[in-house]
């Protein structure tokens, strides 16, 4: 469920390109102005401003804001103007060639997706930069970690919620010979299981691991794996029973203790805004007794905190 408050009367893409062209006019920019419009439009309506924006006047409207905006902010926003897609493969694309790659983000962004979100991601990616998601994901990722994030991308799973009982008890056998009952691992048989079954099946996998064996899977996972690895196995895993809790967490690591994680904080509250913010926020408040936005709140400071704030909707 979305967080995003647009106008209950749908205003003209055109009219909010005339008014985007105004609050950059002059000296200085409006950017109350520019964050009022652009954090309540869908991404429909964003990108019909965007092609509006560019037949009035002949600019191009992302090319703009990166000029009159700075900071965190301009990340966020131009983040924000990408459909979800292609913001996914915007992020992955920028994860590997960060000056210091972001394997974390780009695992979380890979692992946390469904099939048919994965398909569209690797279409844009190709068309985007001229080179597959695989490609770069073999150029930057090694070991286990490639072997996992390669099988996740290239395996088509079933996306309902019919569950095989029989399987669920085989592959939890499975898990538990490939882990906790021998001595090393067998991560084979770990990747292959949690590359090809589905989130239900996954999550069904889980309870019976922990009712045939009296320990959580996640545990096996943490105690049996390490690094990247482990940390997409464990996003499958938590996603696979529940998204908005993984996030959640997601976002109250990048809130917690000295400073704040804004990368992993923008991420996350802007590709997530207009899927299952409502989801996270429940989650957030009942998990660490404070509402997310109070948390942002505290986190963060002017045209910014009112951006991400706009993003997450009223304060219930």
């Amino acid at each position: 469920m979305s967080t995003l408050s647009v106008p209950p009367v749908p205003i003209s893409p055109r009219d909010d390109a005339i008014q985007l062209y105004r609050a950059f006019k002059g000296l200085g920019c409006d950017t109350a102005a520019v964050i009022n419009i652009l954090a309540h439009r869908d991404a429909t309506q964003r990108s019909y401003i965007q092609h509006e924006y560019r037949a009035m006047y002949s600019d191009d409207l992302l090319k703009r804001l990166a000029s009159e905006l700075s900071g965190k902010l301009e990340t966020a926003v131009l983040l924000w103007m990408h459909d979800p897609a292609g913001r996914d493969a915007l992020v992955l694309r920028q994860a590997f060639l960060a000056d210091r790659v972001n394997l974390n983000a780009a695992t979380e962004v890979i692992c946390s997706r469904t099939p048919s979100q994965i398909q569209v991601i690797k279409q844009i990616y190709h068309s985007k930069f001229g080179v597959s998601l695989e490609q770069d994901i073999e150029a930057y990722t090694t070991g286990d970690h490639n072997r996992l994030l390669l099988a996740y991308l290239r395996t088509s799973r079933y996306e309902g919620l019919e569950v095989d009982r029989e399987m669920t008890m085989k592959d939890a056998k499975a898990l538990y010979k490939a882990g906790e009952k021998k001595l090393g691992t067998d991560e084979k048989t770990f990747i292959r299981i949690f590359s090809e079954r589905s989130r239900a099946q996954l999550a069904a996998i889980c309870s019976a691991y922990h009712d045939m064996y009296g320990n959580s899977l996640k545990k096996a996972v943490k105690s049996e794996t390490s690094g990247y690895f482990e940390h997409g196995l464990l996003t499958i895993l938590k996603c696979s029973e529940n998204p908005a809790k993984y996030f959640a967490k997601v976002l109250h690591k990048a809130m917690k203790g000295l400073g704040t994680d804004d990368t992993t904080l923008i991420r996350v509250i802007v590709t997530r805004t207009e899927l299952d913010m409502q989801y996270i926020k429940a989650e957030y408040h009942r998990k660490y007794k404070m509402s997310l936005n109070d948390a942002v709140h505290s986190e963060t400071s002017g045209h910014y905190r009112t951006f991400l704030l706009s993003l997450l909707g009223p304060n219930h």
